[in-house]
């Protein structure tokens, strides 16, 4: 050890002293010799003296950062829900799986979207309302109607008294009458009820009908065939009393009108650009496309024949999506080659997609990872089955729209997959479907039906599944982050009243430069448990860029907004239709409580580090008193 003076005093030639050491409690040590007295300690103590009072706070800094980090991550634990994904059904439904989803709607206004669902024969409609606590879906609430002697087809939530609530249409079936007619009931809704007027029947129609607003007043309609045969509009009052008024469909003479097909896939969207809903009808020998104007009437354009060699036998269920982002709706129709054949798996499938007045084939790729070729299935006695229909919505948010089906194979159950929207490297249009693994393989034994839905309003798609008599819930979650942009049009200010055929599109620039555009129909199909959602969510990938425009269009007339946030909410309310100055924007940051709960943890954890510092302090402060007590308390040689 080396050793340093630090004081020394001489002895007067008068003072002799023998030799003494003592060792004092702060690792001094004081010597006494003949030549006088020494105070020495050790060469390196005071250095680290000095370093120490300077180094002690940034050791506790080092430990503070590592004790708020952890403190924060068990913080965000227990108040932010874990993404765990896969099955989620007892989260979701809880007990209650024994119902078939039947359309979605926010039908007790409190901004979140609930499940409409059918059980029993099925002659029985509930509201189940959605909620934030698991079970995210609740039911017994009293919100249901039994249909005795009656088997439910369809459930369309719409408002049909103008007031910005949901009412229910629902079209049902006498179950013991032979090829009975569709049977139209409206049970008119409030915000905590529903009269079940059950026992009424408004309507008889060939058909299930096809919802629309046909007048521009914000109050949702009809269309169908009457018992005649005869095309016609049920066209909807403030008043609930008086019955809706019956407009019989003008038919130009040159025009050899053909009956309508069952199930059919009539749509009410805008697709000529013109920001006006038109309707595309289906009929059993191709479609009809009829125009809309800003004065609430259809004019018929033009009849749209089937693919070439094809007829309607053929041919599934009609559907809507902007399949390249240019900005423009493709028609996608499911094709089965060699016929459908009721509850037999098709031998040979492809998609079909008509823009730009021709159709393409795109033939998507249904090879499963053990190279079975899957095909589209249509079965009249199972649920969902009867009508060859595909739900489109964007699962990976890349921004491409993609699509559930049920498909089945020889000799095996039918199940819902996930056609990916994937580049197309052969074909004549830049993009195809094609089976990519099975996220839905966890629960996914004999399903027959499956549709997109926001559970945990985070702007991301999940999916509800039914099969075997039971439904089921998965979540999605990606591995990647991803934006979002989520767009609700209503009726008025309340959330209810789900608004058919508003045209809803953005544009905007990826990280790369490239200008970016999409556009879609909001609830564009109605009949046959279409199950639409009444909010649009456009994946927007990896680009965090502002979205330059989003336009709503509606009635004729639209309005962009400008330099909206990702990952945000829009809820867009174009009243009155013939004013767009008057219409109304609100956004939302983002569509859950998750930025409310960040912000309590974050100041939670700066309350309780703020404290950490200030015991720190205290501490050091103290220790400083102390020391300079031990200074005043020693022993003072310059004395002698």
């Amino acid at each position: 050890m080396e050793l340093k003076e630090i004081h020394s005093v001489a002895l007067s030639p008068a003072v002799a002293a023998s030799f003494a050491a003592s060792w004092s409690d702060d690792d001094k040590i004081s010597i006494i010799t003949e030549k006088g007295l020494y105070i020495v300690a050790d060469a390196g103590k005071r250095s680290k003296e000095i370093r120490k009072r300077g180094t002690r706070l940034s050791f506790f800094k080092g430990i503070l950062k590592d004790a708020a980090l952890c403190l924060w991550v068990s913080v965000l634990l227990s108040i932010v829900p874990l993404a765990a994904g896969g099955n989620i059904t007892s989260s979701v439904f809880g007990s209650a799986t024994d119902v078939m989803p039947a359309a979605f709607g926010d039908f007790n206004s409190d901004e979140l979207t609930d499940l409409f669902v059918v059980y029993g024969k099925p002659n029985t409609l509930e509201v189940m309302l959605a909620r934030v606590q698991e079970p995210l879906f609740q039911s017994g609430q009293s919100l249901s109607c039994l249909f005795s002697k009656m088997h439910i087809t369809s459930i369309v939530p719409g408002n049909f008294d103008g007031d910005a609530r949901l009412d229910v249409l629902v079209t049902a079936l006498e179950t013991d009458v032979h090829n009975s007619l569709t049977q139209i009931f409206i049970l008119w809704g409030g915000l905590n009820y529903l009269i079940c007027s059950n026992e009424t029947v408004i309507y008889r129609m060939r058909n299930q009908p096809v919802v629309l607003d046909y007048n521009h007043d914000m109050i949702v309609d009809l269309f169908g065939e009457d018992v005649d045969g005869n095309r016609m509009f049920l066209v909807f009052n403030e008043n609930r009393t008086v019955s809706p008024q019956v407009v019989p469909m003008i038919e130009p003479e040159i025009l050899k009108v053909e009956p309508l097909r069952v199930p059919h896939s009539h749509s009410f969207l805008d697709l000529n650009g013109d920001f006006t809903a038109d309707l595309l009808l289906s009929t059993k020998v191709g479609f009809e496309l009829w125009l809309g104007n800003k004065n609430g009437k259809l004019t018929f354009d033009r009849i749209i024949q089937p693919p070439v060699g094809l007829t309607t036998e053929q041919m599934g269920q009609s559907l809507f999506l902007d399949l390249e982002l240019t900005g423009e709706m493709y028609h996608l129709l499911p094709v089965c080659f060699d016929g459908f054949k009721d509850c037999v798996p098709c031998r040979n499938s492809t998609l079909f997609a008509y823009v730009k007045e021709k159709w393409h084939n795109l033939n998507p790729v249904l090879k499963d990872g053990a190279n079975q070729v899957w095909g589209f299935y249509r079965c009249s006695s199972r649920p969902y089955t009867d009508a060859v229909t595909l739900r489109g919505g964007d699962f990976n948010m890349d921004g491409y729209p993609d699509i559930l089906a049920t498909l089945s194979v020889k000799n095996s159950h039918s199940k819902v997959f996930l056609l990916e929207n994937v580049e197309n490297l052969s074909g004549s249009l830049g993009r195809t479907y094609a089976i990519r693994g099975d996220p839905l393989v966890p629960m996914n034994n004999e399903t027959t039906m499956a549709a997109f839905y926001d559970l945990y309003q985070d702007g991301i798609l999940d999916v509800i599944l039914y099969g075997q008599d039971k439904v089921q819930a998965f979540r999605n979650t990606l591995d990647y982050d991803a934006n979002f942009v989520k767009v609700m049009v209503l009726t008025g200010t309340d959330r209810g009243g789900n608004l058919p055929g508003p045209s809803i599109s953005y544009r905007t620039t990826t990280q790369e430069g490239d200008p970016r555009a999409a556009v879609t129909a909001q609830l564009p199909q109605s009949a046959h448990f279409s199950l639409g959602l009444p909010y649009t969510i456009f994946g927007l990938g990896r680009t965090p860029n502002f979205v330059d425009t989003l336009t709503v269009g509606i009635a004729g007339r639209s309005k962009a907004w400008t330099q909206i946030i990702p990952n945000s909410q829009m809820v867009v309310i174009p009243s009155p239709p013939d004013q767009t100055s008057k219409w109304r924007a609100q956004l939302f940051i983002t569509p859950s409580s998750t930025i409310l709960l960040s912000v309590v943890a974050l100041s939670g954890t700066c309350v309780i580090i703020t404290l950490i510092i200030a015991a720190l302090y205290l501490k050091e402060r103290n220790e400083d008193r102390l020391e300079k007590l031990q200074e005043a308390h020693r022993f003072h040689f310059d004395a002698m």
